[in-house]
């Protein structure tokens, strides 16, 4: 059976709470809103003013985790201090979830197809359901980012971060470990993430701002394509696989740079092995909701 996806042209804050409301699912209890709090000084990331509709509506917590690598979020003094910076803390519910390094959560994976452990943020433990919102563009790593990364590199912990990229190695020298390995893991701890919350999960993503580098960057590549819409699943690798789409389809004078970035960090593993796990699936219906 295919997933349905839900698909608008529009791409404003407003159209994030409009396709939301489309999918037709109430998420309960204490709702996390796992979004990018994006690194200092980058010009792609969305600003906190940007989600205020939608978390409101949903009456969640900002939630985000400490990065694995040097910058203005891998510790937690920084990271708060950006996301005041960035307008999340002050007018939201903020929450960051591995702020003590020493009470990460450990989750088996019994079944993986790389990695058999995945160590997230020890406070999603207090969260009844997750609330995706991704900004969707190209990654210098993972050649795309959108809900599957989200789930994997943005729920884990800075060790459980290091523990995807390096495949399991989570010595010094993680980020030399086999690539294809690091793309398996990402699947691997997506899966886990979404079987934590047992369904009790929807995804948002955002076409808009449409560079091949992340908001990880202090100083990201420029959009290289024209902004193309939101889309809204309950299925996290139908609407990866749904951009993803929407990209090769694109007549985008830039489609063939971001592409490039997509096919040449071989960016489909991810999806092809999430997929394999059954927790989604790539098949699905794209339903436009503006006609």
């Amino acid at each position: 059976m295919k997933s349905i996806v839900y698909f608008t042209k529009e791409v404003g804050s407003d159209a994030v709470l409009k396709i939301y409301k489309k999918l037709g699912i109430e998420l309960k209890g204490n709702v996390a809103v796992k979004v990018h709090s994006g690194e200092p000084g980058n010009q792609n990331f969305f600003h906190a003013e940007y989600f205020k509709p939608i978390v409101d509506y949903v009456d969640g917590t900002i939630v985000e985790c400490n990065t694995a690598y040097s910058g203005e979020r891998d510790t937690t003094e920084a990271h708060l201090k950006t996301l005041k910076d960035h307008g999340f803390i002050g007018n939201f519910k903020v929450d960051l979830m591995d702020k003590d390094p020493n009470k990460d959560i450990e989750i088996d994976i019994k079944d993986g197809f790389q990695i058999k452990k995945n160590y997230l943020g020890e406070s999603i433990k207090n969260y009844d359901s997750l609330l995706v919102v991704s900004h969707f563009k190209g990654h210098p790593m993972g050649g795309f980012g959108g809900a599957l990364k989200q789930l994997s590199i943005g729920c884990a912990s800075k060790y459980g971060k290091k523990n995807i990229h390096g495949a399991g190695n989570t010595s010094d020298n993680y980020f030399e470990t086999d690539h294809d390995k690091f793309l398996i893991s990402m699947a691997d701890a997506a899966y886990s993430v979404c079987k934590l919350f047992d369904g009790k999960c929807a995804f948002i993503n955002v076409m808009k701002n449409l560079s091949v580098d992340c908001d990880c960057y202090s100083v990201a590549e420029d959009p290289c394509m024209k902004d193309i819409g939101t889309l809204a699943s309950l299925d996290p690798i139908a609407i990866d696989q749904a951009c993803i789409d929407l990209i090769y389809n694109s007549k985008d004078p830039g489609r063939d740079h971001f592409v490039e970035r997509v096919e040449s960090r071989h960016g489909l593993l991810t999806l092809e092995y999430a997929e394999k796990h059954h927790f989604g699936s790539r098949q699905y219906e794209l339903v436009d909701i503006d006609e």
